[in-house]
């Protein structure tokens, strides 16, 4: 299996992590690595454009894997997963729940959404939306909904908003597994080499992390109006360890929560997350 000519259709998102992990592989600084033909697209696009089939290699929600592993191959290095990292249920003013109340979320596929149902079993929320990421704090800061669920820089920003958090996922999930948060998974076509994208993407980490300064442009040209010191903070969070291989506590962490959402009904069977 090789990779198509004029490269891999890839997606992932315009984060900082992303541009960060990616750039060596996009800019074809890495010899031995297949080239990329690259799109960026918000991960809730991308959870359902790979159900399409329309990407080789993409960055999806780990929420997602159950309806895309048929086609798909998770691949142990270059995505998102760690401790203290989760996502925010956010409020203006201090809430004991969300029983009751609306709430916008920012995809129905996402892990972030799929932990906020694990969390919220037994209360009624009167409403749940999907909402653009961009549009969440604003919207709760301006009275549209009670609470919204948000993931990214978020963390870091919605202080400056007027916001408040009512639960952080990640430490909720965490202190109720023991295990790290799985959040953004990278999948290859198994039509394609994805030992040899595996390798890539595990390259790619490396070289990002020997050459700190080389990707500043990439990340700063993608990062919209996210200030310098928000772009690092938000790599230093969700680039570690676990972006460079999962090893045995990462796929543990990827099995327990996708077994729990098989248990609760809230998604089908997945397919081994292991490579055979």
């Amino acid at each position: 299996m090789t990779a198509p000519r004029d490269g891999v259709k890839a997606a992932y998102s315009p984060c900082p992590n992303d541009t960060f992990v990616f750039h060596a592989w996009a800019h074809g600084l890495l010899p031995h690595a297949p080239p990329l033909d690259v799109s960026f697209a918000d991960i809730d696009v991308t959870n359902t454009a790979a159900e399409r089939g329309e990407y080789g290699l993409a960055k999806v929600s780990y929420a997602a894997l159950p309806w895309l592993l048929d086609s798909y191959q998770l691949l142990p290095s270059g995505g998102a997963l760690g401790r203290g990292c989760g996502p925010l249920v956010l409020t203006r003013d201090a809430l004991p729940s969300v029983d009751g109340r609306t709430v916008a979320v920012p995809s129905e596929r996402s892990t972030a959404y799929l932990l906020f149902r694990f969390w919220a079993a037994g209360q009624r929320p009167a409403r749940i939306d999907v909402v653009p990421f961009s549009a969440i704090m604003p919207a709760v800061r301006d009275g549209g909904y009670d609470a919204g669920l948000v993931i990214h820089e978020a963390r870091f920003t919605y202080p400056s908003y007027g916001l408040r958090a009512l639960v952080d996922l990640g430490e909720w999930w965490e202190s109720d597994t023991g295990l790290p948060i799985p959040l953004g998974a990278i999948i290859a076509r198994r039509s394609l080499d994805a030992a040899a994208l595996a390798r890539a993407a595990r390259e790619a980490v490396e070289y990002a992390w020997a050459r700190p300064h080389a990707s500043a442009d990439y990340i700063a040209a993608h990062a919209a109006e996210m200030s310098p010191e928000v772009q690092r903070a938000h790599i230093d969070l969700y680039v570690n360890d676990f972006t460079r291989d999962l090893g045995d506590e990462g796929y543990a962490a990827a099995e327990a929560l996708l077994t729990r959402a098989r248990r609760a009904g809230l998604t089908p069977a997945c397919p081994p997350l292991r490579a055979p």
